[in-house]
C-alpha cells in the first residue's frame, strides 16, 4: 500500500510516494514563491500554487503508477477566499508571514480579542474588506489544506482539519473546538464561507482530479505534520524543525494545556491532530530564523557559498574564541517575544577569523533550540529527555552537535530532511490500513544518527547576549500579539 503526499510549502510544492516501510519515493518539488510587493506584505498567486500541486502529484503518479490514497500536509495561516460557483479566488493569497494587519490586531486586542497577524483572521477580513466589502458573494475561505482539497476535488468538499483550524484565530479551543461566534462578529466574516472541521485522519472523499480519484485521507499543517513524521505520537516527545525559521512541537496526548492563549514560557497550545472526534494536544515554541542565518551569510555575506559549506568551514575551530551570535534577524519568538530584538555578533577581536563568525552563527540558532526547549519544559512540566530534528539544518553535522551540546541532551536526527511528508503519509496510511495504530507508526520511524551531547555551550554568556540584543526598537518591543 503506497500513499501519495501533496506537501505544499511556504516556498514550494512537494510530491512524493511513500511506502509501508517509512521510505520515500517518486520525490519532485517545484518552487512556487510568494511575492513581498512592499515591506511587509506577503502574497501569493493561489492559482498558481494549485496547479503546481496538481501537476506535481499528476507527474509523480505518472511514474509511480495507482495509489491508495492521499496525505496533505501545508504551510499555515496563509489564506485564500475564492467564489464558490467559479472557484476563482477574488484577490491574492496573503501568507503567513503577511503584516499588513498588525494595526487591527491591536485593534482586536483593545477589544478583548487577542489574535496576531501572522494568523489568518484578520487576513480574512482584509480580504472582505477589499473585494466584497458587503458581504454580499457567496465565498470561500481557507487555508492552503481547504484550497488544495477543493481544487483535488473538483470542488466537492471545503473541508480543514483541526490542526490547521486551531491556529486560524478564528476556533475556541476551550472544551469543544469550534468556530468562534465572537471572533467572526468582531470581524464580519460570514459563518457560511468557513470551512467544515474534519479529523486530521479520516477518508474525506475522492481525489478526482488525479489519475484513479484515490481518497483523501490525512490532513495536517506542516508543523503538527512534521510531529507525527518524527514518530512524536506519545506523550513527552519533542521535535524542532529547522527551516526558515524554527518550530519545537511537543506531544501532549489527551491532556490539554492549562493556558488558553500563551504560557508563562512563551509557548502555545495547538492541537497536534484529530482523530475519531478526539483532539490530541502539543505546545509549540516559535524561533522566527533558524536557516535565515546561514542565507544571510551566504548571500549577504560572502562568507560561505552554501549553505552546507558552513559545516565545512566551522569544523576545523573547535569553539568561536569567544564570539557569541544572536540570531534575531526577525525579532526574538519564544520566550522572549520581543519583535524588536535585532541580530548581534558580539565579542569579535582582531583575531577573530571566518570560521568563528560562522560556528558562532551555528551556536546561536542552537542556543535558541536549547531556549525553546526549556521553554516547553516550564510550560508543560514535563523533561525531555531527548529532542529530535528535521529541516535543512538537521544535514550539518557542526550545528547537530551544537544542538545537542546547548540542550544538554541527545538529538536524534530525522532520516529524511523534510518529515512532514512522513506525517501526511501516516495520517492517510492509518486512516486506509498502510499502519494498524500509532504504535506501528512510532516503530515505524527510526534516527538517521543520534548525536550525545560532547561538550557545554555557555548558557549564561549566552542569555547576557540575548539581553544586549533586546529591544533595539523599542516600538516594535512593545508589540504584544
Amino acid at each position: 500500500m503506497s500513499i501519495l503526499v501533496v506537501d505544499v510549502g511556504t516556498s514550494g510544492v512537494r510530491a512524493a510516494v511513500v511506502r509501508p516501510d517509512a521510505t520515500v519515493s517518486f520525490d519532485l518539488h517545484r518552487e512556487v514563491l510568494p511575492d513581498s510587493p512592499a515591506p511587509g506584505l506577503v502574497e501569493f498567486d493561489a492559482r498558481v500554487l494549485a496547479e503546481a500541486s496538481l501537476d506535481v502529484a499528476r507527474r509523480v503518479l505518472a511514474d509511480h503508477g495507482p495509489v491508495d490514497a492521499v496525505g496533505i500536509a501545508n504551510q499555515r495561516g496563509s489564506t485564500v477566499v475564492w467564489d464558490r460557483a467559479t472557484g476563482e479566488p477574488i484577490g491574492p493569497g496573503l501568507g503567513w508571514q503577511d503584516l499588513r494587519t498588525v494595526g487591527e490586531c491591536l485593534v482586536l486586542g483593545a477589544q478583548g480579542l487577542r489574535v496576531a497577524p501572522n494568523v489568518s483572521a484578520t487576513k480574512v477580513a482584509w480580504l472582505l474588506d477589499q473585494f466584497d466589502p458587503d458581504r454580499a458573494r457567496d465565498l470561500c475561505f481557507g487555508t492552503v489544506d481547504s484550497w488544495i482539497v477543493w481544487n483535488l476535488t473538483g470542488g466537492a468538499h471545503h473541508v480543514t482539519d483541526l490542526s490547521n483550524a486551531g491556529v486560524t484565530g478564528l476556533v475556541d479551543l476551550d472544551g469543544t473546538p469550534r468556530w468562534t461566534s465572537r471572533a467572526l462578529e468582531l470581524l464580519r466574516i460570514p459563518a457560511a464561507m468557513l470551512p467544515t472541521i474534519v479529523d486530521s485522519t479520516g477518508v474525506v472523499g475522492e481525489a478526482t482530479a488525479l489519475p484513479g480519484a484515490p481518497p483523501i485521507a490525512g490532513i495536517a499543517g506542516d508543523q503538527q505534520s512534521s510531529l507525527i513524521g518524527q514518530g512524536c505520537v506519545r506523550r513527552g516527545l519533542a521535535k524542532i524543525t529547522f527551516g526558515t525559521g524554527g518550530m519545537l512541537d511537543l506531544c501532549l496526548g489527551a491532556d490539554r494545556p492549562s493556558f488558553d492563549i500563551r504560557g508563562e514560557g512563551g509557548t502555545f497550545p495547538i492541537v497536534g491532530w484529530r482523530q475519531g472526534g478526539e483532539p490530541v494536544w502539543g505546545l509549540e515554541a516559535i524561533m522566527l530564523s533558524a536557516g535565515t542565518n546561514v542565507e544571510w551569510l551566504r548571500d549577504d555575506l560572502g562568507l560561505i557559498e552554501t549553505a552546507a559549506a558552513s559545516h565545512e568551514v566551522a569544523a576545523p575551530v573547535a569553539h568561536t574564541d569567544g564570539v557569541v551570535y544572536v540570531p534575531a534577524l526577525l525579532g526574538l519568538g519564544t520566550p522572549h517575544w520581543d519583535y524588536g530584538a535585532r541580530g548581534a555578533l558580539l565579542g569579535v577581536t582582531r583575531g577573530t577569523e571566518r570560521a568563528h563568525v560562522v560556528r558562532a552563527v551555528l551556536e546561536g540558532v542552537a542556543h535558541r533550540g536549547a531556549d525553546l526547549v526549556e521553554a516547553a519544559e516550564a510550560d508543560s512540566g514535563l523533561a525531555l529527555p531527548t529532542l529530535r530534528v528535521d529541516g535543512g539544518m538537521s544535514a550539518n553535522p557542526t550545528f547537530v552537535q551544537a544542538v545537542a551540546d546547548a540542550a544538554q541532551r541527545p538529538v536524534e536526527v530525522s532520516p529524511v530532511l523534510e518529515a512532514t511528508t512522513m506525517g501526511a503519509a501516516f495520517l492517510a496510511g492509518l486512516a486506509t490500513g498502510a499502519w494498524a495504530g500509532w504504535d506501528d507508526v512510532a516503530a515505524a520511524w527510526q534516527p538517521k544518527v543520534t548525536v550525545e551531547p560532547a561538550g557545554v555551550l555557555d548558557r549564561d554568556r549566552w542569555r547576557d547576549a540575548v539581553d544586549r540584543a533586546a529591544r533595539w526598537h523599542e516600538d516594535l518591543s512593545a508589540l504584544d500579539f
